[in-house]
């Protein structure tokens, strides 16, 4: 499969997406240690990992889709999701510096499972958009060697822009 680059990316990433749905689980029963730990862990992955995925999706990945199907915003729905994932991670960078200075209030706890479960369900669904309708119009429509040019350097994109 032509795409199987980019699906194995995803299912790498899945486990830490699914990682914001179980550390919102815990806000308010977790020790702020604990806590803290998998917030730390949480904010990490999304900056070094996941942002630098969409970003190389963006520089990539959509101009070729785009291209494919005629459309040039075919994918800006996409790219507003990144836009939303690099807004909602910043928030959570914010409410962690608040809760490390100021401690973990209703407010804050309320906050935190917010972005969290905001962050879980916007990639949940984008990765599933990007897999049912976006790489099987890839796989029908790309030449193979331009699809393995494509997926080539959009893991060397990645991989370099962290």
């Amino acid at each position: 499969m032509l795409t199987q680059q980019l699906h194995d990316e995803h299912a790498h990433l899945l486990p830490h997406i699914e990682t914001l749905r179980t550390v919102a689980d815990t806000v308010g029963q977790a020790t702020p240690e604990a806590l803290g730990i998998a917030l730390a862990d949480l904010q990490a992955f999304l900056t070094d990992h996941l942002i630098p995925h969409a970003e190389a999706e963006d520089r990539v990945l959509y101009p070729v889709i785009a291209r494919v199907m005629g459309a040039a915003e075919a994918t800006a729905t996409m790219s507003r999701d990144h836009v939303e994932v690099g807004r909602l991670t910043r928030e959570l960078g914010t409410l962690r510096e608040a809760v490390d200075r100021e401690g973990l209030n209703d407010d804050r706890q309320a906050a935190l499972r917010r972005v969290l479960y905001g962050l879980y369900t916007l990639v949940k669904v984008h990765f599933a958009k990007e897999e049912e309708i976006y790489l099987p119009l890839l796989e029908k429509r790309l030449p193979a060697p331009e699809a393995e040019q494509v997926f080539a350097e959009l893991a060397h994109s990645s991989r370099h822009h962290r």
